[in-house]
């Protein structure tokens, strides 16, 4: 049984390992999908060659995904065994949602199907299946109740993940002590040892966020009791819709700014209010930009959004922006002291949010997901609590406040304060020539470093 392609020592062991149950914890970018589609793969093959059919089932996270899982995974691992395939897309209908679904039919009549995870999904199948970033699922517990009963007759299940948090099933699969399950922890270190060209201290240099590196690449099971957003709530409220400025539908928008000048990011986070969920639309940073670099940016989303309310710290060296803004836009522009009880306030209002499920975040950006976790609540020597954010390379929870004062803004009510005047939202967006020297990013899925109204 050889691959058709080349491995390293650690995944050559998870890919000859074929026990009905395994679960593996791998570091971020190590391969964990790509081993797993290609078992799949030479499954079938197996089963082909052998004259029988077999039936694997691919839930992932999201859409996108799933479609990764097949296009980079599926398709590839079958070419490069040369064996032909048909490709087919539907609308898969469930009992409770519907979804889109791709399929590869191989010689034989072997088939893998790939769609996004949910409880309707995971009892949707009798087959083999594969849980691709398990720990990020939503209810991951709701899904686990919903598919074991599905492939108790015989069929084969593999779980892989980077840790999340410990309140999900897959932190109870991986730490488990039961003989069911054959396990498989790969940290970056043991990844290393075993051929995978990454340097590590560089990583860890650029990743810029202890946390980050101590989950994503040392998987570190870690302790979430001070979080103020723990990795799993966050995973819950994430969207591959989200932070796409293209997916903008002309609803009203609520700006946070957090303002630095110099060691920590500029961010201006905008939410859109689609029904009662705010959907970011766009993350715009700068890190070193002149105040007028930053103004440039401001004017910029005001002009390309429907914006019924921009919130900007005002604490320290932001009154000024504040006060330029309000000249340029009004009533629209509110400034924030976050100093006293105000920040806690105004995080809370931020957290509720994202409990109840009323936001939607970028997926698949460990920098945001960092950042916002980043913020921990303490209680200080007088007994009240206070929340604290370590300052490192990549900031100072900079996109958490950012995202917050957005928040805030919108739950201040989604009406503009009298006498303001609302500018109809553009139809039409071309990018910009340049962006400014300050280097605008934005967190969408397209790389994209400003926009104008054509």
């Amino acid at each position: 049984m050889t691959p058709a392609v080349p491995l390293y020592a650690y995944q050559k062991r998870w890919f000859l390992d074929r026990s009905r149950f395994k679960a593996g914890m791998f570091a971020r970018q190590t391969g964990k999908t790509f081993t797993t589609t290609l078992e799949i793969v030479d499954d079938c093959f197996a089963a082909m060659t052998g004259g029988r059919r077999e039936r694997w089932v691919i839930l992932s996270r999201g859409e996108r995904q799933a479609k990764e899982a097949m296009d980079e995974g599926i398709k590839r691992h079958a070419q490069a065994y040369q064996i032909g395939f048909e490709e087919l897309e539907y609308n898969w209908i469930g009992q409770e949602s519907s979804h889109k679904a791709l399929e590869v039919v191989l010689p034989g009549g072997s088939r893998i199907t790939a769609l996004p995870a949910n409880p309707d999904t995971a009892r949707g199948f009798s087959a083999n299946v594969f849980l691709d970033e398990f720990a990020f699922h939503k209810d991951s517990r709701s899904i686990w109740k919903a598919l074991f009963p599905v492939i108790s007759n015989g069929w084969r299940l593999r779980v892989v993940s980077t840790p999340n948090g410990k309140s999900n099933k897959f932190y109870e699969l991986v730490t488990g002590e039961d003989e069911a399950w054959s396990r498989h922890i790969v940290d970056i270190y043991q990844a290393v040892r075993d051929g995978l060209p990454r340097n590590i201290d560089e990583l860890r240099t650029a990743i810029g966020d202890e946390d980050a590196w101590a989950q994503e690449f040392e998987l570190k099971w870690l302790d979430e009791a001070s979080a103020w957003l723990p990795y799993d709530l966050i995973a819950t409220v994430e969207d591959p819709d989200a932070g796409d400025p293209f997916l903008y539908q002309g609803g009203p928008c609520f700006i946070g700014n957090d303002i630095a000048r110099r060691r920590d990011l500029w961010v201006a986070w905008v939410w859109e209010l689609v029904g009662d969920v705010l959907w970011t639309r766009e993350i715009v940073e700068l890190k070193g930009a002149t105040f007028a670099e930053q103004d440039d940016a401001i004017d910029d989303l005001m002009a390309r959004y429907n914006v019924v309310r921009l919130v900007m710290d005002q604490t320290g060296m932001g009154e000024k922006p504040v006060e330029d803004a309000q000249r340029r836009h009004g009533l629209r522009v509110e400034g924030v002291l976050l100093n006293g009880a105000r920040p806690l306030a105004v995080a809370t209002a931020g957290k509720q949010a994202f409990e109840d499920r009323r936001v939607r975040i970028p997926t698949g950006r460990p920098e945001l997901r960092a950042d916002l976790h980043k913020v921990k609540k303490v209680v200080g020597p007088t007994g009240h609590p206070r929340l604290v954010a370590d300052r490192d390379g990549a900031g100072h929870a900079d996109r958490f406040w950012a995202a917050m004062l957005g928040i805030a803004a919108a739950d201040n009510g989604a009406q503009p304060a009298a006498g303001v005047s609302i500018p109809p939202a553009p139809k039409l967006y071309v990018p910009s020539a340049t962006a400014g020297r300050g280097g605008i990013q934005m967190f969408g899925r397209r790389d994209i470093s400003m926009f104008r109204r054509r």
